[in-house]
């Protein structure tokens, strides 16, 4: 099952994992751009779409029952839905934005380690759980605050999902990339925001692409990986050895000076932005 399998770095995943024979369960809000990712695809069977909120219980649990249901069993759950979020100063933040924010980001991680763990647990083989963070929750100026804040959730959760799994021989890692060129990162203008990222990334290519994440994933899916857990894999072309500073620096997702909002990614439901009140005199 992959959460925000139908664009970016979710469709790359799936579309890897397909090639190497699994069967995949496409976990998605946006139903237009499932529908165009499937056909793209051209996996009959082996793939199919239920749409999913990653903040509802329900949407999860059904999710994790249709793996069950439509190929009989569930080994490999990749939490990697994502949304910007809110973005702006901490001041100007509204406290809804920063609620939905972690609804997605953190509840959403959570609800998917809860339903494929206990799907996996009642299976007897263990299975391997992967949960997209970011290099934001490594460090402070790699991202706008409220996202920063949900990916360090993330990486914790993960490491603390892993000891309690392991005796189940569930394995808990997560992947942090960097600067991969995805529709959430470039707002629709690729070339611009590579050209930027260029300049602070060491790695001659500049913008890693969703391929990168894909092949990480299939790594943490895969028996390669059978003795990692609790593990928080960079995946950045080294901009996290560089010391990021890419919020700071005006990069991608950085809000707009005097505005603040919510960036709510490639959901279909589009993004809030704000002008900035007007400070007190």
């Amino acid at each position: 099952m992959i959460t925000g399998g139908a664009s970016g770095m979710g469709l790359a995943t799936v579309r890897r994992f397909v090639d190497e024979g699994a069967r995949v369960v496409v976990a998605d809000l946006n139903e237009e751009a499932a529908a165009s990712a499937l056909a793209s695809l051209g996996a009959g069977d082996r793939v199919v779409f239920e749409r999913v909120d990653v903040a509802s219980e329900t949407d999860v649990a059904r999710a994790v029952s249709r793996a069950t249901s439509s190929f009989g069993q569930l080994d490999i759950v990749f939490n990697n839905a994502g949304v910007g979020g809110a973005f702006g100063a901490v001041t100007d933040i509204e406290v809804e934005d920063w609620d939905y924010t972690f609804a997605v980001l953190v509840r959403g991680v959570f609800l998917g380690v809860k339903h494929g763990a206990q799907q996996m647990i009642s299976q007897g083989w263990g299975g391997s759980i992967i949960n997209t963070a970011s290099v934001a929750g490594l460090s402070g100026g790699a991202g706008p605050l409220c996202y920063s804040a949900a990916k360090a959730a993330v990486v914790n959760l993960t490491r603390a999902a892993a000891i309690e799994l392991a005796p189940h021989r569930v394995r808990v890692n997560a992947i942090c990339p960097g600067t991969i060129l995805t529709p959430l990162m470039h707002g629709g203008r690729p070339d611009e925001v590579s050209a930027r990222l260029t300049r602070v990334v060491p790695w001659p290519d500049g913008v890693g692409s969703p391929d990168d994440i894909a092949g990480a994933a299939l790594f943490l899916a895969s028996d390669d990986s059978g003795y990692v857990t609790g593990e928080s894999l960079v995946v950045d072309g080294g901009l996290t050895a560089n010391g990021p500073g890419l919020f700071r620096s005006g990069g991608p997702g950085a809000a707009p000076p005097g505005f603040v909002g919510v960036n709510r990614g490639t959901t279909g439901q589009g993004t809030t932005v704000r002008r900035r009140p007007p400070a007190a005199t």
